[in-house]
């Protein structure tokens, strides 16, 4: 799958995002959670991407099944501003 850079650089941003699950990631660009982890590997420095498995591995927020309902989808205002 090829992504352009700001396809690339929003996928980088939701995976980041604690309230984002893999399954939107998913949806929007087509990468399974395995995908999202290689696209990861290959797009951060390795220290970053040691920090980014750190932060999501076992957060519920990031697994739509392991979410606790009362959690909604998280809004950042930093998301909607203009480029």
């Amino acid at each position: 799958m090829t992504l352009s850079p700001s396809e690339a650089s929003r996928v980088i941003e939701m995976a980041w995002e604690d309230r984002t699950p893999f399954e939107a990631i998913e949806t929007q660009f087509g990468m399974s959670e395995p995908q999202v982890i290689r696209f990861m590997r290959g797009n951060l420095k390795p220290s970053s991407f040691r920090l980014w498995r750190e932060r999501v591995n076992g957060r519920q927020t990031k697994h739509l099944q392991l979410r606790d309902p009362a959690v909604s989808r998280g809004y950042c205002r930093a998301q909607y501003k203009p480029r």
